[in-house]
């Protein structure tokens, strides 16, 4: 996928035109149509990137992550480790109460389901927050 491909899919998402993009950023008519044949300079490549909220190597195709505090796969599966470790903590003697001071073993199942929802977002959260808080600059 070339970069103005990928300018051109940010662009659908938030539903503007190419035009509305360079009229924003301040470049002259088919600018960034000529990111369909050139690689754009250090500076157009990072104002494009600042105005989608997105790392400069996800507009040059190195990766498919947006953004560097995105969720891997990894991050998923430790979430989902996190999870588990939480619910067992709450079906045990430890009396992890929910929603109405009820344990989770009293619950009916669409309260469990919010609850297990809410948990995991909640996780996802937390860990979306620390990766951009403790995210060295180098690795941004």
């Amino acid at each position: 996928m070339t970069v103005f491909e990928r300018v051109k899919k940010l662009c659908d998402e938030r539903k503007i035109s190419i035009n509305d993009l360079e009229n924003s950023l301040g470049y002259s008519k088919n600018t960034l149509y000529r990111l369909k044949t050139q690689t754009p300079g250090a500076d157009k490549l990072k104002a494009i990137a600042d105005h989608f909220d997105v790392s400069t190597d996800y507009l040059l195709g190195r990766t498919d992550k947006k953004r560097y505090y995105d969720l891997t796969e990894k991050d998923e599966r430790d979430i989902e480790k996190d999870l588990e470790r939480i619910l067992n903590s709450a079906e045990s003697d430890l009396g992890l109460a929910s929603f109405d001071g009820r344990v989770l073993d009293e619950m009916d199942q669409e309260d469990r389901e919010l609850y297990i929802t809410s948990l995991r977002n909640a996780l996802r959260l937390h860990k979306r927050l620390a990766k951009k808080k403790f995210t060295p600059k180098k690795y941004r």
